[in-house]
Formats: C-alpha cells, structure tokens, sequence
C-alpha cells in the first residue's frame, strides 16, 4: 500500500509539470492532459516493459489514471494559484524525480533484479517521463540541461533505496527520507546553478597575429 501511494504521488507531482508545461506552450485542455500522462505514466510504462511484468500498470490499474487528470483539471482551473510557470513546474518535477526513483527501484527488487540493476532502473523510471515531456514538448530534456543536476541526485537515491533493500533495512521512513534527500539536492543545484562537468571542452579560439 506505501508503495501505491508514493507511485500515485510521484505521477501526480509529474503531471503537474506536464501539464504546466502545456499551458506554458498554449496546449489545449487535451494537450494539457496527454503531456501530463506522458511524464506521470511514462517512465512507470518503461519500467514494467523492461522487468516484463505483464500489461504495464498504467494500463491495467485503472486509479493510475486519476493523477494526471485531476493535474490537468487543477492546472486549468487555476487551483495552484499558478503565476511562474518554469519554476513551479521544476519543483513538482523534482518532487515527482525524488519519488519515482524509489518506488522505480523497490519495484526493480521486487521484480528479483540485482541491487545494481535496480538502481539503474529505478533511475530510468524517475527520468524517462520527464524526458518524454520534454521531447514531446520540443523542449532541451532536464536530464540534458547543463544548470543544475538532474540524474545524479536521482542516482544517488536509487542507490542507497537499493542498498538499504539488500540490507533489509528499508521502510517506509528510509524511503521518505530518501526521497526528501533527492529532492532537497535538485532543487540545490537550480538554485545555486550546480553543474557536471561538461562532455567536452571548447577550444580555444586560435591566436592572432604571426608568431615571432
């Protein structure tokens, strides 16, 4: 039952971001509601692909449907009291990050991966739907965007809900301090504009003038 409700949370808080998203780009209500399920239903529908779970949960728990269509009623009807679009919608994203990679990887474990493959797992479940919001949005991806981290904090919660698991010390409280961890990381890093180091670095223009 814990783990229904942060999963029902985590898509919650995603598809407020979806759905904020839309309303900055002027998409309708439809719109609205389809870019809030992307994000919120997205990278859940990946993880139960890949551990081969059957008909994703998405599709056959019907309650999963709920979160981004009271998202998307809430974002329409103004409800949040809205009045910047980017940064509340960075929030509820970090939010929905920090919670999708724990119940992403205590799935994974349940699903008989090892700690390291649930780890990895439990962070594609918490990138892949904001990636495909993004993308569907023609948007550069969070998880791409050189200010502030965005998989690293997700890593580092999928790692130590993966260790706590094979330890046998995990619970509900781990798991929300966990999650409160992550998200008190990303939303560091926006507001100080922490960086990775980039791919590659630019070169240096070439000197003018002859050399002597």
């Amino acid at each position: 039952m814990t783990l229904l409700i942060l999963d029902l949370a985590g898509i919650f808080f995603f598809a407020v971001s979806g759905s904020l998203l839309a309303a900055r780009r002027n998409f309708d209500i439809v719109g609205s509601l389809m870019l809030g399920s992307f994000v919120g239903l997205g990278g859940g529908v990946i993880r139960d692909l890949i551990i081969n779970q059957g008909v994703p949960l998405a599709f056959s728990k019907p309650v999963y449907l709920l979160p981004p269509l009271l998202a998307a009623i809430l974002v329409f009807t103004h409800a949040l009291g809205v009045q910047r679009y980017r940064r509340t919608l960075l929030v509820f994203d970090a939010a929905g990050l920090a919670l999708f990679c724990v119940t992403g990887t205590l799935t994974a474990h349940q699903a008989g991966l090892n700690p390291v493959s649930a780890a990895l797992l439990g962070v594609t479940t918490a990138v892949g739907g904001g990636l495909l919001r993004d993308v569907v949005a023609n948007e550069v991806p969070q998880v791409f965007n050189p200010r502030g981290v965005y998989a690293i904090p997700a890593l580092l919660g999928a790692g130590l809900v993966s260790l706590f698991t094979a330890l046998g010390v995990f619970g509900p409280v781990l798991g929300i301090a966990v999650a409160a961890l992550v998200f008190t990381l990303r939303i560091l890093s926006l507001r100080y504009g922490w960086r990775i180091p980039l791919a590659g670095r630019t070169p240096a223009p070439p000197a003018s003038g002859r050399e002597s």
